[in-house]
């Protein structure tokens, strides 16, 4: 079977770091346009508009779409509109509404929609799962915090209505305790705003399952020293720690699962996979649990944030 003839819109930081490692590596995929405002790949051709690549590239089988969710939907209109499949890197759009109108889209045109959640492939992701089915959960804790000007030196977008804030990073979470855990709702939230932006700082969150299950998340962009991606749960059989984002998994102390890193040369084998397949894969629990945090937090404004 020929490769898929792939094109990037949004060619920024993670596309460089992630993105276009994992697709070289793939024999499913070949890389043949970008659009971006600013950004090219070298030896790729290259356009400042989606519209401009899709009229120019009549090759182009699939479009990952990387940028901002604020501004993904019309890409992603326009590409499935023109048949063709689309992976959305996370959160796979601003609203449940928009994504959910792209998903009928997908399907009325025959296309694949992809909505990739990257930390849900962590190494340690399916062991704790397995983990968590064999025994009895009393309690989970989440602890995801870590340092925005690290992560998100003078990203205005992230601050902005739609930019998510803290949930940025905090639905990596979201979507790892939505594939490992029982189906779990929100009871209360606290978000912190800082005065001068539209988007959280930090989150504090209690869910529950049908059957009580407590969960506490806590997620805060203010971290400094050691950064905390940790999900740590009180179980029957001992206290389980999914740490460094899901790469390790410990069990009473004992580390018993750990390997490198491939979050997303998964993505983009899953992503071949449901191209090849006709099917779509398009999750929105983790933007649902977000969109519940707002509904149903209060808002708790905070000192000004400036990077």
């Amino acid at each position: 079977m020929s490769p898929i003839n792939l094109a990037i819109v949004g060619v920024g930081k993670i596309v460089r770091d992630q993105h276009l490692p994992s697709i070289a590596k793939n024999a499913d995929f070949k890389l043949v346009a970008t659009a971006s405002r600013h950004g090219t790949v070298e030896g790729i051709n290259s356009y400042t508009t989606i519209e401009a690549m899709l009229d120019a590239e009549p090759s182009i089988d699939a479009v990952s779409l990387c940028m901002p969710p604020q501004y993904r939907y019309e890409a992603a209109y326009k590409a499935l509109a023109a048949g063709k499949h689309v992976f959305l890197e996370k959160p796979p759009g601003a609203t449940l509404s928009e994504v959910a109108d792209l998903e009928a889209l997908a399907a009325k045109q025959g296309a694949s929609l992809f909505a990739s959640w990257h930390s849900r492939y962590a190494p340690g992701v399916e062991a704790a799962k397995a983990f968590l089915g064999s025994t009895t959960i009393k309690s989970v804790h989440v602890i995801w915090k870590e340092d925005v000007r690290h992560w998100h030196p003078n990203q205005d977008w992230i601050w902005q209505a739609g930019g998510l804030g803290v949930f940025d990073p905090g639905i990596n979470a979201l979507s790892i305790v939505t594939h490992i855990l029982p189906r779990l709702f929100i009871t209360g939230a606290v978000l912190e705003f800082p005065e001068n932006r539209d988007a959280p700082i930090a989150a504090d969150i209690h869910f529950r399952d049908a059957d009580g299950l407590p969960v506490h998340a806590e997620f805060d962009w203010r971290q400094t020293g050691k950064q905390s991606w940790d999900i740590v749960a009180e179980t029957a059989a001992g206290q389980m720690v999914l740490a460094e984002g899901g790469a390790k998994l410990s069990i009473d102390g004992t580390l018993t699962f750990a390997e490198p890193e491939q979050e997303y040369p998964s993505l983009y084998r899953r992503f071949a996979e449901i191209v090849k397949a006709g099917t779509s894969d398009v999750d929105l629990a983790p933007l649902r649990h977000v969109a519940d945090a707002f509904m149903l937090g209060k808002r708790k404004f905070v000192e000004a944030f400036h990077d």
